[in-house]
């Protein structure tokens, strides 16, 4: 018996090089009121400036993870092209597992990887960008930091982890090859503006290339 499979529509209709983007959101309760509200209207502000990109609008695919309520995973958008991506409204509630939603980040990336493959599809070194204000509070959380960074060193994706006022950066590094970056206040418009402009260049560069990235401007203590 054949099982037949659901081809992906944008990778049929659309066979441009493509630069996969996952953010793994913290959603837990410490981030209620204005921190939420700032990282939500910062996610609208990314999908603006990547429609606006004529390149990185057909190019770049993003998928959104939110790590909370009783540690609990939610992908609360699944793989899309950014010309069609329309920002979730993150809810704030629960306890913070980051490990277990970079495993599910790390899984998904490796399914699109093979998807890309099985259509043809060229493609660029996956981004994930990891934006916390507290802990993990997952208990086996430092395995899936070791296999993040394991997978990193090998090339197969960057990391980027970055951490509010309240975060504990020592933590969040140790999901990475390099240190976390602290959230200068609530600059998640600035943040995200930042990524926009980052992965469209991303976007542009050959698949066996690296590119190389802008410095932070304004939203980041360095």
């Amino acid at each position: 018996m054949n099982i037949m499979t659901i081809p992906d529509v944008e990778l049929v209709e659309n066979n441009s090089q493509r630069t996969p983007c996952v953010l793994v959101l913290d959603g837990s309760g410490s981030m209620d009121g204005q921190p939420i509200r700032e990282l939500n209207e910062g996610l609208a502000v990314l999908a603006k400036e990547l429609k606006a990109d004529t390149t990185a609008s057909v190019r770049v695919q993003l998928l959104v993870i939110r790590a909370g309520d009783n540690d609990e995973v939610e992908i609360l958008n699944d793989w899309c092209d950014a010309i069609t991506f329309e920002p979730p409204t993150v809810q704030a509630h629960g306890r913070t597992p980051i490990g277990a939603a970079m495993a599910v980040a790390l899984d998904k990336i490796e399914e699109q990887k093979a998807n890309y493959d099985a259509n043809g599809i060229p493609s660029t070194r996956p981004w994930i960008m990891l934006i916390s204000d507290g802990v993990p509070t997952d208990y086996d959380w430092r395995e899936v930091a070791q296999r993040c960074r394991d997978a990193e060193a090998a090339k197969k994706v960057a990391i980027f982890p970055i951490g509010t006022a309240e975060s504990d950066l020592e933590a969040l590094s140790e999901f990475a090859t390099k240190p976390a970056l602290r959230l200068k206040g609530l600059k998640f418009k600035e943040l995200f503006m930042w990524l926009s402009r980052s992965v469209s260049s991303a976007s542009k560069a050959a698949p066996d290339e690296t590119t190389q990235l802008p410095a932070p401007e304004g939203w980041a203590e360095i």
